[in-house]
């Protein structure tokens, strides 16, 4: 015991030295994924970098050995804890992933993995030259022409509407083509081997909005130049400008039903918050319970070496009163029989402690026992279990508010109730029918070099610039007014999902408010469990001070030949137990106070620590 108050106490000294030290450590490296930093045109269309992994352990560790020693206070432990434990590096990534979640949330669309379609300009405009004219009276040249495909895609749905897609979109195609077509009927194009040349373009600006609606602005341009003697414009151009206003008036209409996804983005993004706090709490209890363990471990083995050195000298006593002739030689069988099982009752003691060393080094280290620095170091706890002389628990009533106040697991299954709605929002408006509006403004433009065909004088003689003062002088104007709609008889599957949904919400209520009266158990629980130690350990330390006058006075008694061997030894263990009972009354008063911090959620405050520092896995201090 007293070797061991010597050490700590050394280790006291060192940790001034140690603290000085810790002033000066560099900063860990940041798992935060870096934006690029480029010209605002390139910046959208390149990778954030990530950081690898942290796999090492911080400085920390290493400027608290001395001497193939690590001497650790409780708030070292922590500090280390916060700094290297692996699930609390797991739970940083989250966080930072919820954020990017968002980020895509906010600019709206479909679920990952809904493949979108993009157009592509590849023909020419109906009516425009021989092969224009063929296409709008419906018939077509031999080869030549093209068509595309539709191919097959795995949809992704989700329930409720799908909220627009906010991000604006611009999309740009531009093909050119040579072909020569061979003509069955030369009557339109006097030609058997139509020869042309076009180029076709087509632009595309879409935007989506949160009331429901979209609105996109097409502009297509394509020139054709033909062999053919019957064009009264070769080469041409033909151009087109169209404003369309899409809006869902039933399903899918509103700010509310649209932003769904974002709020709830941005709800998970505070949760992960709160379950990293969780996580923190958690993690610090572990290791104050792994620590104060340890150095109930270390009392434990001073007491089992005390009992040890008690026997031996007991034994030595009794050897030279057996050969004094003033104790019979079978009272040394007593003597040794207990030598033996202080020996066994020493090795028990320092296994235990190994193995706890054990999972306290794995705790605040990221590589555990495969550092080889701290594989080969034993820990000194600096720290002692002190029992304040009063009581100073707050009463149940105030304790359950705190735990309300400051519990984040509880905060969080408000936030889960809130998305829950927030989400059912979409399910509810997905009973309704879809209805979407149209309006669709578009102008055409067409121009080109004159040619006199049959005694025909041209018209639309111009190029590009006479397209678009058609186009914007509104002179071949097509006005569309248009109404889809969709309606579902029966309409069982979106009731099933509403129905669903609501029965899981109450489920989820139930569940919460379930979750809040077991708070007000654990509070009662652990406050019993607190004072029931304090009463255990305060019987337990008023018995050893008994065990130990009774030793003492069966020790003289032998000494003066009124008492046996056998009852000093039956002295010794009771003594021996009553330090035993002593050590883990003291060690469970020390648990339960930890798992009242935890259980009010106050353990990261208790511990002096800050939220944002085990964020970062750098602590200051």
């Amino acid at each position: 015991m007293t070797r061991y108050r010597s050490i700590v106490a050394l280790a006291v000294c060192l940790t001034q030295v140690t603290w000085a030290q810790q002033a000066a450590l560099p900063p860990q490296a940041s798992i935060e994924p870096v934006r690029p930093v480029d010209r605002i045109y390139k910046r959208p269309y390149e990778q954030a970098t990530v950081p690898p992994v942290r796999l090492g352990n911080s400085d920390r560790l290493r400027t608290l050995i001395r001497a193939g020693k690590l001497y650790l206070s409780p708030q070292d432990a922590v500090a280390l804890a916060l700094e290297n434990n692996i699930d609390l590096e797991v739970a940083r990534y989250t966080p930072i992933s919820l954020a990017w979640q968002l980020e895509r949330s906010s600019a709206g669309g479909a679920l990952p993995g809904v493949p979108s379609g993009a157009s592509q300009a590849s023909s020419v405009t109906n009516g425009q030259g021989v092969q224009g004219s063929q296409s709008a009276a419906g018939v077509g040249g031999g080869g030549g022409s093209s068509s595309g495909g539709n191919a097959g895609n795995g949809s992704v749905s989700q329930v409720g509407p799908v909220a627009q897609t906010l991000d604006p979109s611009i999309q740009e195609a531009t093909t050119f083509a040579h072909r020569t077509s061979p003509q069955a009927n030369s009557t339109q194009s006097i030609t058997q081997a139509l020869v042309d040349n076009s180029r076709n373009s087509s632009a595309t600006y879409q935007q989506g909005f949160l009331t429901g609606g979209s609105v996109s602005v097409s502009y297509k341009d394509s020139y054709l130049k033909e062999n053919s003697p019957t064009d009264t414009l070769n080469p041409s151009v033909a151009d087109s400008l169209s404003i369309t206003l899409q809006h869902n008036l039933l399903q899918g209409r509103g700010i509310a039903v649209n932003e769904r996804n974002i709020v709830v983005a941005r709800n998970n993004l505070a949760m992960s918050d709160l379950g990293f706090r969780t996580t923190v709490s958690r993690t610090v209890a572990t290791v104050l319970n792994s620590y104060w363990t340890l150095v109930g471990d270390y009392e434990d083995l001073a007491a089992k070496q005390n009992a040890l050195n008690t026997a031996r000298q007991f034994l030595s006593e009794n050897e030279k009163r057996v050969d004094l002739g003033a104790l019979a030689p079978i009272d040394l069988v007593t003597s040794k029989t207990q030598l033996a099982t202080s020996v066994l009752d020493l090795v028990t003691s320092q296994t235990s402690l190994q193995q706890d060393e054990v999972q306290l080094k794995n705790l605040i280290s990221r590589t555990g026992l495969a550092d080889p620095v701290l594989a080969d170091v034993s820990i000194v706890p600096t720290g002692a279990i002190t029992i304040p002389d009063v009581d100073d628990t707050p009463t149940i009533k105030a304790l359950v508010a705190r735990a309300f106040a400051n519990r984040s697991d509880l905060q969080s299954d408000q936030l889960s109730l809130k998305n829950t709605e927030i989400s059912n929002i979409g399910t509810k408006n997905g009973l309704l029918p879809s209805v979407q509006g149209i309006v669709q403004l578009s102008d055409a433009g067409l121009a080109g070099a004159g040619h006199v065909v049959n005694g025909q004088q041209p018209a639309l003689v111009g190029g590009t610039g006479t397209a678009l003062r058609q186009i914007f002088g509104r002179d071949y104007p097509t006005d569309v007014v248009a109404a889809f709609g969709s309606i579902s008889i029966g309409n069982h599957q979106a009731q099933a999902d509403y129905g669903i949904d609501q029965l899981q919400f109450r489920q989820s209520q139930l569940t919460t408010s379930g979750t809040r009266n077991q708070v007000e158990v654990d509070v009662t629980n652990s406050v019993v469990a607190l004072r029931q130690a304090r009463a255990r350990y305060e019987a337990a330390h008023a018995n050893l001070k008994l065990q130990q006058e009774l030793l003492d006075g069966e020790q003289k008694k032998f000494v003066l030949g009124e008492s046996t061997s056998f009852n000093v030894i039956q002295q010794q263990r009771d003594l021996a137990t009553a330090k035993s009972s002593e050590l883990n009354a003291l060690v469970t008063w020390q648990s339960a106070r930890i798992n009242l911090d935890s259980i009010t959620g106050t353990i990261i405050e208790t511990s002096g620590i800050t939220l944002a520092e085990a964020k970062t896995g750098r602590v200051s201090h």
